[in-house]
């Protein structure tokens, strides 16, 4: 964290402190940091661990059981399934590019509207109210086209680990599989035919 971000201590009585403003904050006052883009920390009092993750994800959770969540059942069920697979660490990746883009998108369309209606800010939620109205399947499909894209890359890159892994392990003998020796597999096979023949 950069020396100009706060700093903010979470106490044993859940009692979050913000050290700037000298003064205990909520976690709605932690949402409006965020909102605002300021950089924080959150630490415990005592231990001097990092909870930022985890006061995010409180924050996160409130925000989802409310009445207009962004998670569906199904891609939270799907979230949980990635944890401790060897896919976990690539979906993660690609969600948060994918943010990234979006986010750059949001961006340029923020300064574009500053640029028709200057530092406004009602002028400019309503200007970005009526571009989401009409504009707003437009965007869907354009950003359901890259999602289709990536999810395109994502299989050809796991078609691709698939393949490099069998080249990799096609040299090594496992029992019953191709180019696996006469073994102990063909030499029982050989006496039970000899059984039958007796």
């Amino acid at each position: 964290m950069a020396e100009t971000g706060r700093l903010i201590k979470k106490y044993p009585n859940r009692r979050l402190y913000d050290t700037k403003t000298s003064a205990y904050i909520t976690l709605a006052d932690v949402k409006a940091l965020v909102l605002r883009y300021e950089e924080f920390q959150i630490v415990d009092a005592k231990s001097n661990e990092d909870l930022t993750r985890a006061i995010l994800l409180q924050i996160i959770l409130e925000e989802e059981a409310g009445g207009a969540p962004m998670f569906s059942s199904e891609i939270l069920t799907q979230f949980i399934r990635f944890y401790g697979t060897a896919m976990q660490t690539m979906v993660g990746a690609y969600l948060e590019r994918n943010i990234m883009l979006f986010n750059e998108l949001q961006k340029k369309m923020k300064e574009q509207s500053q640029a028709l209606y200057g530092d406004n800010t009602k002028l400019n939620q309503d200007w970005w109210n009526q571009f989401l109205a009409f504009q707003g399947p437009a965007m869907q499909g354009l950003i359901s086209t890259y999602l289709d894209q990536s999810r395109n890359m994502f299989v050809q890159m796991q078609e691709q680990l698939q393949s490099q892994t069998r080249n990799l392990f096609s040299g090594f003998p496992f029992a019953g599989g191709p180019g696996a020796p006469a073994g102990s597999d063909g030499a029982k096979q050989g006496d039970a035919d000899g059984e039958k023949k007796t």
